[in-house]
């Protein structure tokens, strides 16, 4: 199921405000994220959502964006410090096989694992590190590309995020994606 991962360049695609026009972030994030959390980003390319998820956890608050492109890394960071974010976003370089996030263990309120996990080489240890992560109780919204993900394939990522011990509770409807909201048990 493992695909390419998106380039670098792509990132500028991404993160155009002209995308606001057909994902608001705000309206894709705000049921789930509040003021304080701590919130996991994997895959943030050049922060797309990571900074309207700055803006909801407030300045109490923290956001993990975790990649494996330096320069997706330092394009995110560029743009935080623009929006004056800089200091809500702890931005980290994964390795291939591992987020490196030991140090969260427990201490995750919330994950957004979006147009993400189709890229992973296997999504069962992705989503095991997640959980080790999450504290009980914590929200997992996880949504893949329609156009690049057939939902049967999302439908077998989901079961490893459940055999990894979230729960289903939600299906929200994201445009142009398969979406499903998760709880740690």
């Amino acid at each position: 199921m493992a695909q390419l991962v998106c380039p670098w360049w792509l990132g500028y695609l991404l993160a155009s405000p002209v995308r606001r026009l057909f994902e608001d972030p705000a309206k894709v994030l705000a049921p789930y994220v509040r003021e304080g959390m701590t919130v996991l980003e994997p895959g943030p390319g050049m922060g797309f959502f990571t900074l309207e998820l700055g803006r909801l956890v407030g300045p109490s608050g923290r956001v993990v964006a975790v990649d494996i492109q330096p320069r997706m890394l330092s394009s995110l960071k560029r743009r935080a410090a623009r929006a004056g974010l800089l200091e809500r976003v702890d931005a980290r370089l994964a390795a291939p096989d591992t987020l490196g996030i030991a140090d969260l263990a427990g201490a995750v309120d919330f994950t957004l694992a979006f147009a993400l996990v189709h890229e992973l080489p296997a999504v069962e240890p992705f989503f095991a590190e997640v959980a080790m992560a999450s504290k009980s109780g914590a929200g997992l919204l996880f949504a893949e590309p329609a156009g690049h993900v057939k939902k049967a394939d999302f439908e077998v990522e989901m079961e490893a995020a459940i055999h990894a011990g979230f729960e289903l509770v939600a299906r929200p409807a994201i445009r142009r994606s398969h979406a499903a909201f998760l709880k740690r048990a």
